[in-house]
């Protein structure tokens, strides 16, 4: 989370995110889930694409959003080249462009120099499963015997460790592969585990 409130790897303020279809509410934040915030994120670039026409000036707009670009080119004369405009953008934004620039090319030439990608902490193989109910996390680690903080990880947009799923709005989750069987076998179990601790309808 920033300073200014934007949440998630793609740093989406809450009116953007909610623009490009991402659920916000107070148990779930899509702005947190890799998957979901890559996609909105990428229709975003898209879209501020297809107004400069520019990959640099999309960055610089997706950074500090499309007004502060549309003046710094104003006050540059109707200058259309982020290096042309670069002195009149703020200063966070002229770091963010080269920075995703050199992001971008260490990824795809990281062994040219002699750098070595770190090891995935995460399962390689994940699967997800819709869930058409209410379900805490715990009732799953709980039964399924996997680490809540595991899990957690992988389901980063469960602000209060809930899944509020329904049968006209289900969520998916995410978890190891090795446990979709035993997930499929135990979904009752799962579901009927603790569930008056977990939604007591006291506190509801």
């Amino acid at each position: 989370v920033s300073r200014a409130g934007a949440v998630g790897a793609w740093q989406f303020m809450y009116s953007t995110g909610k623009h490009y279809g991402l659920t916000i509410n107070s148990l779930v934040d899509e702005r947190r889930d890799p998957v979901e915030a890559t996609h909105s994120a990428a229709r975003f670039l898209r879209d501020l694409y297809g107004m400069y026409g520019d990959w640099t000036l999309a960055l610089a707009a997706y950074n500090c959003g499309p007004g502060n670009v549309n003046k710094a080119i104003r006050r540059s004369g109707g200058r259309r080249d982020f290096w042309e405009i670069y002195y009149y953008l703020p200063r966070e934004t002229r770091g963010y462009v080269p920075a995703f620039i050199a992001a971008s090319y260490t990824m795809n030439h990281y062994q040219d120099h002699l750098i070595s990608p770190a090891p995935l902490s995460l399962p390689r193989a994940v699967d997800s499963i819709m869930i058409f109910e209410e379900l805490h996390l715990k009732q799953v680690t709980e039964v399924l015997g996997l680490p809540i903080n595991e899990l957690r990880d992988m389901n980063p947009q469960y602000r209060a460790d809930i899944i509020p799923g329904t049968a006209r709005h289900p969520y998916a989750i995410k978890f190891p592969m090795e446990y979709t069987a035993s997930f499929i076998d135990l979904q009752d179990s799962i579901f009927a585990y603790k569930d008056s601790i977990f939604f007591d309808p006291s506190k509801q």
